[in-house]
């Protein structure tokens, strides 16, 4: 049957005809866009005025620059709740190089929130955003003697020890109830200061910290209508002490005081009952639970050598694993017990890093149709002098530490692309940006509603990259190569990496944050 194809009325045909004739401050031309919220994946124009896309088209546009994106792929700029170096200058230009335009601290977390966020406003190239996280809070309480100048990054705490005289009591000691009392406060404080939510990394505190304190931060959650951020408190597939029962201890009073979770690197507490542990989440979220597994490509971590999940009694039976499998990251040498039982006691931070699940298990993780995807990227050291690498004129090439700081969003691309992750290109894309802005979105962080999405109104935060050649390149033994294959990034209508050099001295990155509201 013909159907009659309606005739535009004149309002829209003079809507179309400014269109037209409009120039946009930047269009990217005949590209493949996908929008994930939508479906859109076909090829369209997109003009771009000030911060937000202002038209996606078939029909031309003109605009002051243009960039011609044929056989490209124009997606929204990937999010990444899970990035530890998102106040380091070098940090963020791994991320831009790796198609990430917004990439958070939610894990560890920060505190004090206010000075931390007022340190970066006006200085950062990507957006940012963290949680009030249990660790720098626990420190707080328990060290009176930390230089209140590092306060609030807690990584860089850990990393500077002798600058900070940051300690690890936050991991072993134990709250008392005026203790507790305190805990509380100051978590609340974070969350009336905007934080994303609330971090607890339990598995570095598996002694320390309490089951109240785990309650008290999904009540937290709840109670300001966000999510928690979990590194959960074991990491095991053996009983007791099971990568799933640490799922429990958080979702337990979840079910009482609401909230959600995201439980990161999921597949690295669950390993082998991965799958079992994302069933469990696609379960509980049909009965209106918010809960998502993250995860990242790879079947090793990056930690301290004195993490509590690193212990002998419960990194060789629990995880399957040996002291050969934990690798210094300064000199790339793998452990002996000797070494060990050394750094132990005369520098328990030391960076590392060691497998973990395996990598079928990742795979299959990834290509769980919940899963979204989260780097965990790490600091880097440099290799003369076992200095972090903070400076944005670092060379890449001249670093050590974890691949998945650069190339965790490029890797899932041609993991895609080689069908290692058997998953359509759109999903993929979905997992790295519309998925988790639809999360943190309705889980009281409204900016996201713009984010994570290629519609008129939206921000523009775009990611142009070739889906024949992407790639990442970081490699265990050259941990800072940037990714290939992604040529164009745009940080709130800003081009930050073009012909795949980032741009210098220009800094669109805006804050991101939680309402600050009582639910």
């Amino acid at each position: 049957m013909h159907v009659a194809k309606r005739k535009q009325t004149k309002n829209e045909r003079m809507a179309t005809m400014k269109q037209h004739s409009e120039q946009y401050d930047i269009i990217i031309t005949n590209g493949r866009v996908i929008d994930p919220e939508t479906g859109l994946d076909a090829v369209r124009n997109v003009g771009i005025n000030g911060e937000k896309i202002a038209a996606v088209t078939q029909d031309p546009i003109q605009g002051k620059e243009t960039i011609d994106a044929k056989g490209h792929v124009v997606c929204p700029g990937f999010i990444d709740m899970h990035f530890h170096n998102t106040g380091y200058a070098f940090g963020q230009k791994l991320a831009l190089r790796d198609g990430v335009t917004t990439p958070m601290e939610l894990e560890f977390g920060i505190y004090p929130v206010k000075p931390w966020y007022e340190a970066m406003a006006g200085k950062s190239r990507t957006n940012y955003g963290a949680s009030v996280g249990s660790i720098p809070i626990r420190e707080t309480i328990f060290n009176p003697d930390l230089d209140e100048q590092y306060h609030g990054y807690f990584i860089l705490d850990v990393l500077h020890p002798d600058k900070t005289k940051t300690t690890m009591k936050w991991s072993k000691e134990h709250a008392t109830s005026e203790q507790i009392v305190q805990f509380e406060r100051m978590m609340e404080e974070g969350l009336q200061q905007g934080s994303v939510g609330v971090g607890h990394a339990a598995g570095y505190m598996v002694d320390g910290c309490s089951q109240q304190e785990a309650m008290i931060v999904q009540k937290m959650a709840g109670k300001y209508g966000q999510s928690s951020f979990v590194h959960a408190r074991f990491s095991s597939q053996m009983p007791p002490t099971s990568g799933l029962l640490a799922f429990f201890e958080m979702m337990a009073p979840q079910e009482v005081y609401g909230g959600g979770i995201v439980f990161q690197h999921a597949s690295a507490q669950a390993l082998r009952d991965t799958i079992p542990a994302l069933e469990l989440f696609d379960a509980a979220r049909e009965k209106g639970i918010q809960v998502i597994g993250e995860i990242y490509p790879y079947d090793y971590g990056a930690s301290i050598v004195g993490a509590d999940y690193l212990v002998p009694d419960n990194y060789g039976p629990n995880m399957g694993r040996d002291y050969k499998d934990i690798i210094v990251i300064s000199d790339l040498e793998p452990l002996t017990k000797e070494r060990y039982d050394e750094i132990m006691k005369t520098a328990p931070l030391t960076p590392a890093m060691f497998y973990n699940a395996q990598e079928e298990d990742v795979v299959k993780g990834l290509a769980h149709p919940s899963s979204v995807v989260g780097s965990d990227a790490f600091a880097y050291t440099d290799r003369k002098t076992g200095e972090i690498a903070l400076d944005w004129d670092t060379p890449f090439d001249s670093v050590n530490g974890h691949p998945r700081g650069a190339g965790t969003h490029a890797r899932i691309l041609s993991w895609t692309r080689e069908r290692k992750l058997d998953i359509p290109l759109s999903l993929a894309v979905s997992k790295m940006t519309y998925m988790i802005a639809k999360y943190l979105e309705d889980n009281g962080v409204p900016q996201m509603a713009d984010k994570g999405r290629i519609q008129e109104g939206k921000d523009a935060d775009i990611t142009i990259f070739d889906p024949e050649t992407v790639q990442d390149n970081a490699t265990m033994q050259d941990g800072g190569l940037p990714s290939s294959g992604i040529p164009y990034v745009l940080v709130n209508g800003t081009v930050m990496v073009r012909n795949s050099e980032t741009v210098d001295d220009v800094f669109p990155g805006k804050p991101i944050h939680g309402t600050g509201k009582i639910a």
